[in-house]
């Protein structure tokens, strides 16, 4: 009874009793009642679920929106309770949350983006069961942007591009409505007041016009920013493990459009076991190179779909294979089963592999590939990979370095190649030895004895009717192997065609070869024969070459930053050997760069080139061919004044002393065209104020001219009260007077007597001039 007593006649202590009033007011105080801020808010989370769903192809929505919804409709219900069961059921299942997260990360080593988004989306939902208070509903807006950043990282379509408008149309409102509720603007005294209600229209144009100069802002940011090496994570993208069963050799290349139903269409099982050079019709779906063997005498051609999507730092040729023993109507991989197999650790998808040594400096290039339609289990990869990042336990190598995987390339896998590219220096290259190793001469000069002293004589007269056909030249003689794969391949450009028909190059008989076919009967043939001919060629007159097959980079799409890759896009070109400095290909098609592109373009605004390229594709020809010719010229006046100065600083002494004079006269005349740039735009500035206010304005420009001007956190009274301890008694009078008279007339609606001010104010700029 004591104790009871005791414990009533303390709780009636008033420290007590305000204790416990403001455990309970608390919260209350900082309870947020604006349902308009709470909807906006759930909008954005559920935008950036969506957007994860929409890039990764997953299905979260399908449980977090209902989830989000009941979530915000509890919060909303019961935000003024303390609710302290559901916070012990949140807490706890949060951690639970974490540790399915830390556990996933743990068990899968490929790309955790995902499972970071899932983390986020399952906190959010947690979340929303307890968002009493504005900083509460500020966690959610983070959460949405968050997800909508991991959104942006793994979208590679445009489908992306309007959720990230309507994400943006519904962000700058609930920002808006956040900054009012954190200067305690409570949406109900908004609408007692009946003269903001007429500015609705003004509200909704000023918020269409601020969406609108964001929208061009980022743009014009993406369009200009540069590409650099660095902006790409160790941690790259890799689809889920994939499970190997049996044992892997690396000898069976499988092409999946010449296997399925019994279907050869003459191409051979992947084992090299058919006769390659019987006549026959392509697949309309895959390509027909993709295989141990390439029958080059079939005819047909391919429905265009797209087989993959690219992201990478660089535009190039994505290699897959290559071919070292022409046939006479095709080729094949001599030494197929000759394969190494590589394996990587049980913890990692780095797989470490042993490029071509070469002399050439390297340029490190990181390209990821996902794969939309089933590709054989050759992997794409630009030239000289050191590492891959491959979801199987094992990959194989062959001869002609190229990668093949146990199994096929199918939907939706995912992997990354960095790769160490040599730079193509053409004076280096031209400086090449001929001491070629026993391996390089034993592989890459076969050529068949029935044509061989044929294509060397027809190759010998073109290169000796170089002076003739090249009058401008000053060299007579093409002296590098080189310059002569460069001619001939240009040669076979300009004298040689492509039939329209794909059955106007008629089948070849048992007997013929295609390269005498295509030189001296049809002159011409398809686009792979071009290569093969010229590969056969530089073989005639001791030049190592074999035939490389891949795929082009594709249409790069400049708003995801990937290349679109189309089955279409493969084709074949010559890899031509040289000593110290390995393989470098050549392409001979008509219509296609002679060389491919590669580290040598400068790739610093590759996304605007690549965003004019797809403007210019939709303007009139004349339209672009005039852009062109002006931009063009602009341009290469820029470069020819950047090189002549730098040119300055090795002609000696003068050239140096010149260079410095020079740089310095532009660097004070550029400074004085900033300050007058900045004067005149605060100028026009001015004349578009109020005259009071431009006059106060105009007061506060002087006085930060003499080294004390107003803070921007002072009102125009406390900058006054100041300023009688900084400046003389007089001129701190008319600073006085200014800002009284503009007070006045900004917040009491009162004129000021300008012409008196205006006086007061000219006079003391006399004064102080003097």
């Amino acid at each position: 009874m004591f104790n009871l007593s005791r414990i009533n006649w303390s709780s009636r202590l008033p420290r007590v009793n305000n204790w416990r009033q403001n455990i309970q007011r608390s919260p209350l105080m900082a309870v947020e009642d604006s349902l308009s801020l709470r909807l906006l808010v759930l909008a954005l989370v559920i935008m950036g679920t969506v957007a994860v769903d929409i890039a990764a192809d997953t299905t979260f929505s399908f449980w977090a929106v209902p989830l989000n919804i009941v979530g915000a409709i509890w919060s909303y219900r019961y935000r003024r309770n303390p609710n302290i069961p559901v916070k012990f059921c949140i807490a706890i299942g949060m951690l639970v949350a974490l540790g399915a997260f830390f556990g996933r990360v743990l068990g899968e080593l490929n790309d955790t983006r995902l499972a970071l988004a899932e983390l986020l989306i399952q906190l959010q939902i947690l979340h929303s069961f307890d968002m009493p208070r504005r900083k509460d509903l500020g966690y959610s807006i983070v959460i949405g942007l968050i997800l909508l950043g991991v959104a942006a990282t793994l979208s590679q379509t445009l489908t992306f591009a309007p959720i990230l408008l309507l994400f943006l149309a519904i962000a700058l409102p609930t920002l808006v409505l956040n900054y009012r509720s954190q200067l305690g603007l409570g949406q109900s005294k908004v609408k007692r007041e009946k003269a903001k209600a007429t500015q609705l229209k003004s509200k909704l144009s000023f918020y269409f016009l601020l969406f609108t100069l964001i929208l061009g802002l980022g743009l014009g940011i993406f369009a200009v920013l540069p590409r650099f090496p660095g902006y790409q994570l160790r941690t790259f993208p890799v689809s889920s493990p994939i499970e190997v069963k049996g044992g892997f050799t690396g000898r069976s290349i499988i092409n999946p459009g010449y296997v399925r139903q019994g279907n050869a269409e003459n191409q051979g099982d992947g084992q090299g076991k058919s006769q390659t050079g019987q006549p026959g019709k392509l697949n309309d779906s895959f390509y027909y190179g993709f295989n141990s063997q390439m029958n080059q005498n079939l005819r047909g051609s391919m429905t265009p779909k797209v087989v993959m999507r690219v992201r990478s730092q660089v535009e190039g040729f994505w290699r897959v294979l290559a071919f070292d023993r022409y046939t006479g109507k095709g080729w094949e991989i001599s030494r197929n089963d000759d394969v190494t197999t590589l394996k990587r650790s049980p913890w990692s998808y780095q797989i470490y592999l042993s490029p071509p040594p070469t002399s050439l400096p390297t340029r490190e290039v990181v390209q990821t590939y996902t794969v939309v339609a089933d590709l054989p289990n050759l992997i794409p990869a630009m030239s000289y990979p050191k590492e891959i990042y491959f979801p199987t336990p094992i990959i194989a190598v062959d001869q002609e370095n190229g990668l093949r995987a146990p199994v096929s390339l199918s939907e939706d896998l995912t992997y990354t190649v960095i790769s160490d590219v040599p730079y193509r220096d053409r004076t280096l290259l031209g400086k090449a030895t001929t001491n070629y190793p026993k391996h390089i001469k034993k592989y890459y000069l076969q050529i068949p004895p029935e044509i061989a002293s044929k294509v060397q004589k027809l190759t010998a007269e073109i290169l000796a009717n170089y002076r003739r056909n090249n009058v401008s030249k000053v060299s007579k003689t093409l002296d590098s192997n080189y310059e002569k794969a460069l001619y001939l391949a240009q040669y076979l450009k300009q004298n040689y065609s492509i039939p329209k028909n794909p059955f106007d190059f008629p089948y070849l008989d048992e007997k013929e070869d295609l390269v005498e076919a295509f030189l001296f009967k049809h002159q011409g043939g398809y686009p792979d024969h071009f290569s093969t001919v010229l590969t056969v060629m530089l073989r005639s007159i001791g030049i190592p070459a074999r035939l490389v097959g891949g795929f082009s980079p594709g249409e790069f799409n400049p708003f995801t930053g990937m290349y679109v890759v189309r089955n279409t896009d493969a084709y074949a070109m010559t890899e031509v050997y040289f000593p110290k400095y390995g393989w470098f290909t050549f392409d001979p098609i008509p219509n296609h760069p002679l060389i491919p592109p590669s580290v040598e373009d400068s790739q610093t605004f590759s996304v605007l080139r690549q965003f004019w390229h797809w403007v210019a594709g939709w303007l009139p020809s004349p339209v672009t061919g005039l852009f062109n010719n002006v931009f063009g010229t602009i341009f290469s006046w820029i470069v020819r004044a950047i090189a002549w100065f730098f040119a300055l600083f090795a002609q000696g002494w003068l050239g140096v002393l010149t260079g410095l004079t020079l740089g310095t006269t532009i660097a004070f005349f550029g400074w004085l065209g900033w300050v007058q740039w900045r004067q005149w735009l605060k100028s026009r500035w001015l004349s578009k104020l109020p005259p009071m206010e431009r006059l106060y304005q105009q007061m506060l420009q002087w006085t930060a001219t003499k080294g004390f001007g107003k803070h921007p956190a002072q009102t125009p009274l406390e900058y006054v009260q100041v300023a009688y301890q900084h400046h003389a008694p007089a001129t701190a009078q008319v600073i006085d007077e200014i800002s009284q008279a503009y007070v006045s007339w900004r917040y009491g609606g009162h004129t000021p007597d300008l012409q008196q001010l205006r006086q007061k104010w000219l006079e003391l700029e006399k004064v102080n001039r003097q």
